[in-house]
């Protein structure tokens, strides 16, 4: 078959049927609005978009591929403690709806970063705040090309290079052509193509292992129940408290510091339809989180005795959800296809939200007020932003196929992203909540955030501290051999909400921890700290801002 021995005509069809149907949807809102040539229809599609597309276009924004892979991943090998991540996110919903919506929303900008040169009127403020999410955007866009594409072509025999190549492709088309409608209706799409397939793979392995019962039996056995880690100590990788801290910038990351994001909340009639869907968010967001955290936990019921890493038959942890729908369901004809479309379907959602962020802020906050742009017709500047689309999609591509030949300093690349965000959510929150901080408060605080969060950053790395030590893997029922493993690496990389590989994670606490060892659920949270704390005392010093 065309993607491989693994794939039936079946497997084909259903996701082929997918890149036709995303495609077709960017065709069609191409079509609709060719009339429209604003680009407040191309980047917010005129504000009037349905509310209810809306919201599942900000599930599939925040929800990846490496999601799916990775919360899966991290069941399996660490247990569940990160489950209560779900606790923080409430929290960091209501900062979302009470914070930055009633304070940004109004402002009828379409770059949130034109908010900090309102705010400081710093130019160049504004222009340092675009420079940290085209970065962010960037690694993100090129790892979630590359690592799901890579994990999947075990399964389906398609080359990584051709995933990477035809994922980009097809996202850069649909969002060149149909601007945000296109995105947001191919999310909606995306979204429900996501939900049912990792649940009906959910369903049909937990129904092999005896049920829903027997599962979290077989998980309690071997380990991987935790919920109430109450160890007060900062470099415990999870307990209760890290994994609550991480849940509210998780959400604080991915719903009010994000272009995309905020494209979504703007392109709504209201600010209330806005507060409303934000509430709505957890709904939807944590259905999917239960989803993808089962999913896991049935991986290991499925493998309790024989754990297909341990014992070689998968190269990296992040594989072992795609081993387990060819190894149990391939007789299943469709299933396979089934699944590997809902994978991409998180690559497409993604992508497309990210590509057409960057083109937006790229022509917001750099060409817009150009001398050479300033005087351009509405259909002109249209013109410019698809041609940025397409452009970003090309960068897309050109980092997917560089990522693979990063090795683990592609982990790197992504914890430096996360050291941008937290700096960059300090900034907001100083503009928005510390009416005393002053322009030259804010730009050192920011800059100082950041080079200390990408100081830890570094020296995590350098002393060795990217790969976390699982929980007990058994591989007593593979052939007759009765010896187990604790496996102490993990080679694969993972993304957002938290995925396993990618977490900064340490070595086992001892007499010599220091600032290196804290663990990564507080990274972001340090980075809006130490930007808060020193833009105040800055600020203080140099004559408190008389906004």
């Amino acid at each position: 078959m065309l993607l491989g021995w693994n794939f039936t005509v079946a497997d084909d069809a259903i996701f082929f049927l997918l890149l036709v149907i995303s495609l077709g949807i960017g065709v069609y809102s191409a079509f609709k609005t060719r009339g429209n040539t604003s680009t407040l229809e191309y980047l917010l599609g005129s504000r009037d978009l349905s509310p209810m597309a809306v919201f599942l276009s900000l599930l599939g924004g925040v929800v990846s591929a490496i999601a799916i892979l990775g919360n899966a991943t991290e069941m399996y090998f660490y247990g569940t403690q990160l489950c209560m991540s779900m606790m923080g996110n409430i929290f960091g919903i209501l900062i979302v709806r009470n914070v930055f919506l009633p304070v940004l929303y109004p402002l009828h900008i379409v770059s949130m970063n034109e908010y900090i040169e309102l705010r400081f009127s710093s130019p160049g403020l504004r222009k340092l705040a675009m420079g940290c999410q085209l970065v962010s955007s960037f690694f993100y866009m090129g790892i979630c090309l590359y690592v799901p594409s890579m994990t999947l072509s075990s399964v389906t025999g398609l080359p990584t290079w051709t995933s990477v190549i035809c994922m980009g492709s097809i996202f850069t088309f649909y969002i060149t052509i149909g601007g945000a409608r296109a995105v947001v209706y191919t999310d909606v799409v995306q979204t429900i193509m996501m939900f049912g397939g990792v649940l009906l793979v959910t369903v049909m392995c937990c129904s092999q292992v005896g049920g829903i019962e027997r599962v979290v039996e077989l998980a309690r056995e071997g380990g991987r129940i935790e919920f109430f880690n109450f160890d007060p100590s900062p470099f415990v990788r999870h307990t209760f408290w890290s994994t609550n801290v991480l849940g509210i910038y998780v959400i604080v990351s991915m719903l009010a510091l994000n272009q995309s994001q905020f494209q979504r909340f703007c392109s709504l009639k209201s600010l209330d339809i806005a507060k409303t869907l934000c509430m709505l968010f957890p709904v939807g967001f944590f259905l999917l989180l239960v989803i993808f955290y089962l999913s896991g936990l049935v991986a290991y019921a499925t493998y309790a005795d024989c754990d297909p890493f341990t014992s070689g038959k998968i190269e990296k942890p992040d594989m072992i959800l795609p081993y387990l729908v060819t190894n149990r369901l391939s007789n299943y004809a469709g299933l396979s296809g089934f699944f590997v479309a809902a994978v991409y379907s998180g690559v497409l959602s993604t992508l497309s939200s990210q590509g057409s962020a960057i083109a937006c802020i790229v022509w917001e906050d750099l060409l817009k007020n150009r001398p050479y742009f300033h005087h351009f017709t509405d259909k002109q500047a249209t013109n410019v932003i698809k041609i940025l689309s397409g452009v970003t999609g090309v960068a897309a591509i050109a980092l997917g196929m560089l990522v693979g030949h990063l090795g683990t300093i592609f982990m790197v690349a992504y914890s430096i992203m996360s050291a941008l965000k937290g700096p960059l959510g300090g900034l907001f929150l100083a503009g928005i909540c510390t009416p005393w901080v002053n322009r030259k408060g804010a730009a050192v605080g920011f800059v100082a955030s950041f080079m200390i969060n990408v100081w830890l950053i570094i020296g995590k790395f350098l002393r060795g501290g990217g790969n976390p030590t699982t929980l007990p893997l058994s591989v007593s029922g593979c052939d007759g051999n009765s010896e187990t493993f604790q496996n102490a690496t993990s080679s694969g990389i993972d993304l957002m909400p938290v995925p396993p590989s990618s977490n900064i994670a340490f070595p086992p606490i001892g007499k010599h921890n220091n600032l290196y060892d804290i663990s990564y659920c507080y990274s972001g949270f340090i980075g809006i700290i130490l930007t808060l704390v020193i833009s105040s005392f800055v600020s203080v010093c140099t004559g408190i801002s008389s906004r």
